[in-house]
Order: structure tokens, then C-alpha cells, then sequence
């Protein structure tokens, strides 16, 4: 097959999707179809807000469907009708088997990590969570259970010990759109040699869940070390977060925990929750070790450094929980 000859219809949502979409359209391949969520409404206003995916697909003139149901007669003689014999996914829902197994070159999806590790929803904000030194982007081709098809490509990256899910995110944006357009000229050349998942040395399989408000909790009876790496893993969002409670006033008040730092000079702290601070510098006593609080966002209010919040806070008689 030549490269004028493939038509592709693109799946995907959110920003991290984008960058692949347009690597593929600047490479000149012809995207013959964007296919996207429904717009919804959002914010007291109910205006309807639109898909990163479908704001790049309407600014460069691309054909778009945003069907509710993947599974619907009408949207999937549409889609049979687009003529495309190759289908990418990126970052959007799963499909029914009725989808992807239309086109004759096969459906293949861009993963955010080094499959078969963290499948499922939430890979990026897993990995950091987890302590783990190395991530990185797989693309596998589709079949009946999600993140379990055979692997095209893959690349990895270091994550540096402070560093948060979001610029994880950022960079492996970046190189999944470079793996996704090395996997479709693959494809184009006929090289490719798809590998099964089990096939791959000295790497377990694990799940990566979506992330719930109750994963966010942060438990200050936990090590210094796993309460960093979650403050960081859900950074800068979905955000970690914390109660704090006045012993004096009584009154409680949640705060998102944006970044911290590992007190490295004392390991020696273990009341969890306890706080320490000289109106400069906050830091919270763990199971093991402490943390020092570097920036925060009280309940109502907006992100800020934690010095700037300590001008008008007094915590030195509340606690953590």
C-alpha cells in the first residue's frame, strides 16, 4: 500500500491526543475522518464546551462525527461509508467490536505506558504514584479485552524523583505522536510484526484504575516517600488532598497538596499529620519521615505557594488528616 492510499479515521478526545493528530496531518496523511466526544455543557452556565480533538478537527477542516452511542446502526453506517481502511485510537472510549475490527488494515491504539504495565485508565498518574523510574508509550493493535492487544512499538522514559504527573504527560505526548506516526509508516511499508503482550521479558502485568476523589486522600500514617510520590502522581490535576482540623476552633478544612518536597535532614518525625512550621516553611509528619508542603490550594480559594498562604494562615495548632 502507498501512502496516498491509506485513509484513516482518527479517535480521540483530550489534549494528549491532539499532538498525534497533528504529527499525522503535518506528515500528510490523509485523515479521512475525526471521530470525537458530544459536546456537554459545563459550569453554571451549562455552555457547551467542546473536545480538544474537536477544536483541532473544526480548525483544520476535517470531517467530524461526535456519535453518543459507538454501537448505533446510523453512526456505524456512517463511519463503514468514510471508505478508511486503517483506525487509530487515542485516548477515547472503548470501542465495540462492530468498530474495530472494520477496517481491513486493523484498529491500533496509543498507550501511555510500557504495556503490559498499567492498563486501564489512568497509566501516567499510576506510574508516578507508584515510585516507578521508567514509563513510556505502546502502540498495540485492538482486540476483545482493553490494553491486552499485540504490541506494534514501543519507547520508554526516565521520570526524575520530583517529577509530577503533568510534565510526564507532556513529554510522553510528545513522543506518543512520534511513535504514532512511526507506526502508521510501518504499517504503510508493510514491516510491521506485531509481538503478544505475555511475549515481553521481565514485565508484569498491572492495572492502572481511574482515579476517584478517595485515591486523592492523602494518608499521612503512610511513608514520607508514598506520600510525595501521590502529592506528585496527581499533579496538577486531579490534585492530592487533605483535611485540615483547628484543635482550637474546631473547624475543618480540605486543601489539594499541589507539590511537596522529602524533608532529606530528618527522618526522625512520626505523628502523622502533625504540622511544623515557622510561617515560612510547613511541613507534615508522616508514618516514616516528613514532607515539607511547597504549594497548596485551600477549599474556595486558588493555587498558590505555600509561603504566600502562610502570610494569613495560622496552622501551627491544626493538624493534618
Amino acid at each position: 500500500m502507498t501512502k496516498e492510499d491509506l485513509r484513516i479515521v482518527f479517535f480521540g478526545t483530550p489534549e494528549f491526543a491532539v499532538e498525534s493528530l497533528d504529527t499525522l496531518v503535518k506528515a500528510g496523511y490523509n485523515i479521512a475522518a475525526v471521530v470525537t466526544a458530544p459536546d456537554k455543557a459545563a459550569g453554571r452556565g451549562h455552555k457547551m464546551l467542546q473536545s480538544a480533538v474537536k477544536q483541532y478537527a473544526v480548525a483544520h477542516n476535517l470531517p467530524l462525527l461526535q456519535p453518543v452511542s459507538l454501537k448505533a446502526t446510523e453512526f456505524v453506517d456512517e463511519l463503514r461509508a468514510v471508505g478508511a481502511n486503517l483506525f487509530i485510537v487515542i485516548a477515547f472510549r472503548m470501542l465495540p467490536e462492530v468498530v474495530w475490527t472494520m477496517p481491513e488494515l486493523g484498529t491500533f491504539n496509543l498507550h501511555a505506558s510500557l504495556l503490559p504495565r498499567y492498563r486501564g485508565a489512568a497509566p501516567i498518574n499510576w506510574a508516578v504514584i507508584n515510585g516507578d523510574k521508567e514509563t513510556g508509550v505502546t502502540t498495540f493493535f485492538l482486540k476483545h479485552e482493553i490494553d491486552t492487544g499485540d504490541i506494534i512499538s514501543q519507547e520508554a522514559i526516565t521520570i526524575g524523583d520530583d517529577e509530577c504527573a503533568g510534565s510526564v504527560h507532556d513529554r510522553l505526548m510528545q513522543l506518543g505522536a512520534r511513535l504514532t506516526l512511526n507506526t502508521v509508516d510501518d504499517i504503510v511499508a508493510g514491516t510491521v510484526k506485531p509481538m503478544p503482550q505475555d511475549a515481553i521479558a521481565g514485565r508484569e502485568v498491572s492495572a492502572a484504575p481511574k482515579i476517584f476523589k478517595d485515591t486523592c486522600r492523602i494518608d499521612w500514617s503512610a511513608k514520607a516517600t508514598d506520600v510525595h510520590n501521590l502529592v506528585r502522581g496527581l499533579s496538577p490535576y486531579p490534585a492530592a488532598w487533605t483535611t485540615m482540623t483547628d484543635e482550637d476552633k474546631g473547624a475543618a478544612t480540605d486543601i489539594k497538596i499541589i507539590r511537596t518536597r522529602l524533608d532529606e535532614k530528618d527522618n526522625t518525625h512520626t505523628e502523622p499529620g502533625r504540622i511544623v512550621t515557622d510561617s515560612k516553611t510547613l511541613y507534615v509528619e508522616c508514618g516514616q519521615g516528613r514532607v515539607e508542603i511547597i504549594e497548596l490550594q485551600p477549599a474556595g480559594k486558588k493555587r498558590m505557594a505555600t509561603a504566600e498562604w502562610l502570610r494569613g494562615a495560622r496552622p501551627g495548632k491544626a493538624k493534618m488528616e
